[in-house]
């Protein structure tokens, strides 16, 4: 008898096809939203995945990436337009026919039940026994899954209490557990290490070696060039072309995400150090199950200065940063902002001392995602003149002023005010939150993966404004787990390890590699 633990998929009566074999098609697929202007819809767009093969989807932010994987993974039902699983038509209305048919995606934001446990959540999808929820059984599977593919996260850790890094882990092993014919991957590496992401991609590759089709979307050309067999290329919603990785190059593929404009990233100019705006002294955080996540961690950043912390995802930056900007309680030392002590001090008082926060979670922490995005960008500043006068709201004020963070952040939207937060694409989002912490030039910016998602354009322009807010004098926390991005921006460099800052650099006396090697623990 057939367990019902097992992913029983349509797709495991067919036998593997052979390498370069088209596994799924989409011809002419087309996707709108109510109320959303057409530049966001997908228009008639062709794309295949075969047998074997890594397929990198490339495009800026609202381009359409992730409505396409949508499409493909029944998230959304397509407008028009036909798919084939291994060359029959099929109809794809939900998560659950995807799977049937052997397609399953890896979100880029997690769609993890934060209360239940990693194999909670995958028992989630699957048929229940008739005598007892086979939750025993899916912690076995997981914990052979977790092993051979190197991904390690517990089965039975309650998903709250995971880092940004292990949840990212889960979903993968959620996916893993239905052993589908086609992966589809969203930014998979933007909360990885390079060599978290350098496995990963080992394991994709060993996938496809297998005989499935991996499709990832991704914002890194050097993953890109370094780990795909072919890239297709959307902007605004349309087909701009498809490449053979090995007949093309970084600067095409970017000239057709974007046009002939390349942006040059920056890179770190020398800049004055003015008093120290932010010390903490031997800090003592717990995390979710009660254990210290930071321990007896002290550093300092300075006016003028970018301080960049550094460290595998679970090490304690979260609980650290949480620490700083009022979110999670401080059980041991002690954070004095511009001279004041804020110990446990609520976040309304440390952001009234300048203090913006790019929060690592944009949708849970950032957003306000049923309200319009008029009202996101305000919920800081509505109190505050010229946007309140005599406790009444100025609307037009307020509508100039968001227009013109719309325009300056580049902000993909219908409208307004009507317009839900949550119907922006992650991308948007972010650029909704960056817009509204630094706009007003803040004395003290804490951003955690201030970049996360971002196409390269933005990217660039996010890079520009936080040097800068530097050289204007504010303090800069950059917590990062992109070492290029470390690199490039920071002063200094903190490295975090088991909840402790195990060494400091100037960042022109280190390099990536000695970076990397603190990251694992390793000091010399």
């Amino acid at each position: 008898m057939q367990s019902t633990l097992g992913a029983q998929h349509v797709h495991d009566k067919h036998p593997r096809l052979a390498k370069g074999d088209v596994l799924l098609r989409a011809e002419k697929v087309v996707k709108g939203f109510p109320g959303v202007w057409e530049n966001l819809i997908l228009d008639e767009v062709d794309f295949d995945v075969r047998s074997g093969e890594v397929h990198v989807v490339l495009g800026e932010n609202g381009a359409g990436k992730t409505v396409l994987a949508n499409v493909l993974s029944g998230f959304y039902s397509a407008t028009r337009g036909q798919i084939y699983i291994r060359g029959k038509p099929v109809t794809i209305d939900s998560p659950e026919d995807a799977l049937r048919l052997g397609v399953a995606m890896v979100h880029q934001e997690f769609t993890l039940v934060r209360p239940l446990t990693v194999a909670e959540n995958v028992s989630l999808g699957l048929k229940k026994n008739s005598l007892s929820f086979p939750i025993g059984e899916v912690e076995k599977k997981l914990s052979e899954l977790s092993a051979k593919y190197d991904l390690k996260v517990d089965p039975k850790a309650r998903v709250e209490d995971l880092s940004v890094g292990e949840q990212q882990r889960a979903e993968i092993l959620k996916v893993l557990y239905h052993d589908p014919d086609v992966i589809i991957l969203d930014e998979p590496t933007s909360v990885l290490t390079p060599t978290e992401s350098q496995q990963l991609f080992s394991i994709l590759r060993g996938l496809a070696d297998e005989g499935k089709g991996v499709i990832l979307i991704t914002h890194k050309m050097e993953d890109v060039m370094r780990n795909s067999d072919r890239v297709t290329v959307l902007k605004l919603g349309k087909l701009s072309g498809t490449k053979n990785t090995s007949e093309t190059n970084g600067q095409e593929l970017v000239r057709m995400m974007i046009g002939p404009e390349v942006p040059v990233l920056p890179r770190v100019r020398p800049s004055a150090k003015g008093k120290v705006a932010v010390e903490v002294n031997d800090l003592y955080v717990l995390g979710g199950e009660g254990d210290r996540a930071v321990r007896g961690a002290s550093l300092t950043v300075h006016e003028g200065e970018i301080l960049g912390i550094a460290g595998v995802a679970g090490n304690g930056q979260s609980e650290f940063v949480e620490a700083i900007t009022g979110l999670r309680s401080v059980v041991g030392g002690k954070i004095t902002i511009f001279g004041q002590d804020m110990t446990n001090r609520s976040p309304k008082e440390i952001a009234m001392l300048g203090v913006s926060h790019i929060p690592e979670e944009r949708r849970r922490t950032g957003t306000a995602e049923g309200l319009p995005l008029m009202e996101n960008l305000m919920m800081k500043d509505y109190r505050i003149s010229p946007f309140s006068k005599a406790g009444f709201l100025d609307i037009p004020a307020i509508k100039k002023h968001c227009e013109k963070l719309v325009s300056e952040f580049e902000i993909l939207t219908p409208d307004l005010d009507k317009t839900e937060a949550r119907i922006l694409s992650g991308g948007n989002i972010q650029r909704m939150i960056l817009a509204r912490e630094l706009w007003k030039e803040p004395r003290v910016v804490v951003a955690s993966h201030p970049t996360y998602g971002l196409d390269i354009r933005a990217i660039e322009h996010t890079h520009r404004l936080l040097l800068k807010l530097r050289e204007k004098g504010s303090a800069v926390f950059l917590v990062s787990e992109d070492l290029d991005e470390i690199m490039a921006l920071s002063d200094r460099i903190a490295v975090m390890f088991n909840g402790k800052v195990i060494g400091i650099k100037e960042s022109g006396e280190t390099n990536a590699q000695e970076i990397g090697l603190m990251m694992a623990g390793i000091v010399k």
